[in-house]
């Protein structure tokens, strides 16, 4: 049981430290309370450990389950801090057994659900912590726990479907990428003694130079080579992880030729979905904006969000800002316009969502019947690169014999 270090005055008006064993800081308060102590300051007494143990990683489908538990523990009546407690002793996996502890203690000590769940954003996602506030906030937790239950189900399939596509090309790239530097760093270098009697008698050609250059450098700096390469990524990602790299990768995204509308396809059907989800459960527009906005998972989409927030609150409709951002899809624009008229808003949202749902599975699976080609041709290029760098110079000696 986690112990606290307090500090607190008694009736005689002097300070009192101490160590109290409790579950909960809000325990803790309540046992000094019964020793008729008047606490001034409580903190957690464990010292900070360095632990170089990696935390297993919670799978979506898990988490998904332990939601839809959750929405049913809920429904039949079980009050949300027993509902925890019982989750995190029946949780298998241990990492979530610990997130599971730490939200229901938090929770005890009175921080609202959403805010403990958003302090271990390694098992919980921007779109669950969303959904959990909006839930709560608006009375309908368990509606909203199933929903994003289903949210996440969908997000690993579409998961699954891309590895599963990618598999093949991975597995191509990979093999051409290998036979390539195989042939450069063990292959190239036998012919170092032919290729220095034919540069003597009459120079060799550009592909040739080229190609024993990399042959050269790979050779004596290779493994120079891949730490600077390990280097870079490791730089990169960390500079993805801050709020500018995030943002600058989501605008990178969105750029990329055939990938770039998948990935705005499926940041708009996330938050038309979520925007509709809320709007049903009587959540005010302006609110549902907010929360929708943050579980888009595109930030430039995100911010395109936020200022038509605004521009709504002025008093214009919401299809004029959503427009001007020119994120969103001409027909989806004008869905939503009609349904603003109409006010049938959130029925439409989620029809949207739907059906770009169904386009951008279309193009995906596109996307990935060119990757094949495109990925073999790209490793054949590469080897025959090589083959013609090695044979020319041998055609040019025997075209000179001859």
């Amino acid at each position: 049981m986690p112990e606290f270090a307090y500090k607190a005055r008694n009736h005689a008006g002097s300070d009192v430290i101490g160590i109290i064993t409790a579950a909960t800081k809000r325990e803790a308060l309540c046992a000094l309370g019964d020793r008729s102590l008047f606490p001034i300051s409580v903190a957690s007494a464990a010292p900070a450990r360095i632990t170089w143990q990696r935390k297993r990683r919670i799978k979506t489908q898990l988490l998904a389950n332990t939601l839809t538990q959750m929405a049913d523990l809920l429904q039949s009546g079980v009050p949300l801090l027993r509902s925890l407690d019982v989750l995190a002793e029946q949780a298998i996996h241990p990492t979530l057994s610990e997130v599971l502890t730490d939200v229901r203690n938090q929770v005890a000590d009175g921080t609202p659900l959403d805010e403990a769940m958003a302090r271990h954003p390694e098992a919980f996602s921007e779109l669950t912590i969303s959904m959990v506030r909006a839930g709560s906030e608006g009375a309908f937790l368990e509606d909203a726990l199933k929903r994003t239950a289903d949210f996440l189900e969908k997000q690993e399939e579409l998961r699954g479907r891309i590895v599963g596509a990618m598999t093949y090309p991975a597995i191509l790239a990979s093999a051409g990428f290998l036979i390539t530097v195989v042939l450069i760093v063990f292959f190239v270098p036998k012919f170092a003694p032919l290729f220095a009697r034919l540069e003597a008698q009459g120079g060799l050609p550009i592909a040739t130079v080229w190609l024993l250059a990399m042959s050269n450098i790979l050779g004596k700096y290779g493994v120079f080579v891949a730490a600077a390469v390990g280097a870079v990524v490791y730089w990169v990602r960390r500079r993805l992880q801050s709020p500018e790299g995030r943002l600058f990768a989501d605008r990178a995204k969105l750029k990329i030729p055939i990938a770039g509308k998948i990935f705005l396809g499926y940041a708009v059907s996330r938050f038309c979905r979520v925007l509709g989800t809320l709007l049903t459960n009587g959540v005010p527009l302006l609110k549902s904006l907010e929360i929708s906005s943050d579980s888009a998972g595109n930030r430039v989409l995100s911010q395109a969000i936020r200022t038509s927030a605004d521009t709504v609150s002025s008093g214009e409709t919401l299809a004029k800002p959503l427009a001007e951002c020119g994120l969103f899809p001409r027909s989806v624009m004008a869905m939503i316009s009609v349904a603003e008229e109409s006010n049938n808003l959130e029925n439409v949202l989620v029809n949207i969502a739907d059906g770009i749902d169904r386009q951008t599975s279309r193009q995906l699976d596109l996307m990935v019947r060119l990757l094949e080609p495109l990925t073999l041709l790209i490793m054949a290029s590469a080897i025959l690169f090589v083959l013609i760098a090695l044979l020319l110079p041998v055609f040019q000696m025997s075209s000179t014999v001859t």
